[in-house]
This record gives C-alpha cells, structure tokens and sequence, in this order.
C-alpha cells in the first residue's frame, strides 16, 4: 500500500450559522433581521432589539412590531391576525 500523498497537520474549524426563514429583513423597517431596527440604532440600545416571532412564522424587531400593533393587529406581511409565538435575543 502506498504511502498518503496529502497528511493533515494543522485544522481549523469554521461554523456558518442561519435562522430557518424565508424572509431576512423586518418587512417594517427593513433592516437585516438579525441586525438592530431603527429604533435600537438610533437610541445605541443594541443589546435591547430582539426578534418577535409571530405564530404565521414572520419574524420582525420587536420595537417595529409593536409599534405597527399600536394601530392595526395583523401580520404587515399576510394581514392575519397576528399573535406572539416567541422572541429570539440576538
């Protein structure tokens, strides 16, 4: 049997990692789902912006989603009532 002709000395190890979503950015302000909403930018409140998922499997800010619920109680996506299913921290 012949001698290996590559051999592995050194390894580094890479992960990649994503949400399991259709929809990447917050259909209210935008921005990158796991980046920080408008609100949370301009305040500097980074560690503060979770993401709100609803029970239809839309994600948004939690700041943009509670603000829209201030005026109209459905998903801005598929107009469906709209319910909390759970938030995610960042």
């Amino acid at each position: 049997m012949d001698t290996p002709k590559i051999r592995l000395t050194k390894a580094k190890m890479v992960a990649l990692w994503s949400l399991d979503i259709i929809v990447d950015k917050c259909a209210i302000c935008r921005n990158h789902i796991m980046d920080t909403c408008i609100e949370c930018q301009t305040e500097e409140k980074s560690m503060e912006c979770k993401v709100a998922w609803g029970v239809c499997n839309h994600a948004f800010h939690m700041h943009c989603i509670s603000q829209w619920l201030k005026s109209k109680n459905i998903c801005p996506l598929d107009s469906k009532q709209w319910s909390f299913h759970h938030t995610l921290d960042k």
